[in-house]
C-alpha cells in the first residue's frame, strides 16, 4: 500500500528485526492508533458543534460548559495518559539491559569520536572500526561512550537510539532475530561529518560468529 511505502527499508524503525526494535515499533503503532482515534473524535465533536443550535437558557449553557471542562480538560487527558502508560511501560521494560537468565549477555564496547566508531570486544581483544559483529538470537550489551562530543548510536531495525555522552557510559541491549547486515547511523548532530558517521551491524548464525572470531584472531 502506498501510505505504508515508507515503513520498510534499511533505516526504518517500523521494519523491526529484533526484540527491542519490535517493542519500539509496537509503541509507535499504538500511539498512532490512540492519537489518531482522538483526532477523529475531536473532528466529530467539532462537526457536531457547528451544527448544534445555541443553548436555550443560561443554565443549559453553563451545564454544557462544565461538561466540556470536565470531559475535555480532565477525563480525556487522564484517560490518554493512563492508556499510554499501560502499554508503554511494559514495552519500555523490554528494551532495558535486564539480567539474562542462565548466563551473561555478550559485551561489546563502542566508543564514538568525530567521525567514526571504535568497537572493542573486551573478552577477545578484537578491535574494529565502523563495524559490529554479533551472533543471532543472543542478547548483546553495547557499552557506549564518547571521546569528544555527544553522539547517538542507532540501528533502527534492531533497537532504539541511545546517546553517547563524554565521561559517561550508557548500555544498550540489542538482539537480532535473523542473520544479515543492518545499517546504523549517528542520530545526534556532531559536526560537519555527522551525515557520514555510519556503521553496520553484521549478524551471524552461532557457528558463523565463532568462525568469524577465529578468523579475525588469526
Amino acid at each position: 500500500m502506498l501510505p505504508l511505502a515508507g515503513c520498510s527499508g534499511p533505516l526504518s524503525a517500523l521494519d523491526p528485526a529484533g526484540e527491542s526494535a519490535r517493542s519500539a515499533a509496537w509503541l509507535w503503532w499504538g500511539m498512532l492508533g490512540l492519537l489518531g482515534t482522538i483526532m477523529l473524535v475531536v473532528f466529530a465533536l467539532w462537526f457536531l458543534a457547528l451544527r448544534r443550535g445555541p443553548a436555550k437558557t443560561e443554565a443549559d449553557a453553563g451545564r454544557t460548559a462544565r461538561w466540556w471542562i470536565i470531559g475535555g480538560g480532565l477525563v480525556l487527558p487522564m484517560t490518554v495518559i493512563v492508556l499510554i502508560l499501560a502499554f508503554g511501560i511494559p514495552l519500555g521494560q523490554r528494551m532495558l539491559p535486564l539480567p539474562v537468565a542462565g548466563g551473561e549477555p555478550l559485551q561489546i564496547n563502542v566508543t564514538a569520536r568525530q567521525w567514526q566508531w571504535q568497537v572493542n570486544y573486551p573478552d577477545t581483544g578484537i578491535r574494529l572500526t565502523d563495524e559490529v559483529h554479533i551472533p543471532v538470537n543472543t542478547p548483546v550489551d553495547l557499552h557506549l561512550a564518547s571521546d569528544d562530543v555527544v553522539h547517538s548510536f542507532w540501528v533502527p531495525r534492531l533497537g532504539g537510539k541511545l546517546d553517547m555522552i563524554p565521561g559517561h557510559t550508557n548500555v544498550l541491549r540489542l538482539q537480532a532475530d535473523e542473520p544479515g547486515t543492518y545499517r546504523g547511523q549517528c542520530a545526534e548532530f556532531c559536526g560537519t561529518g555527522h551525515a557520514h558517521m555510519q556503521f553496520r551491524v553484521v549478524v551471524h548464525d552461532q557457528a558463523g560468529f565463532r568462525r568469524w572470531q577465529q578468523g579475525v584472531r588469526e
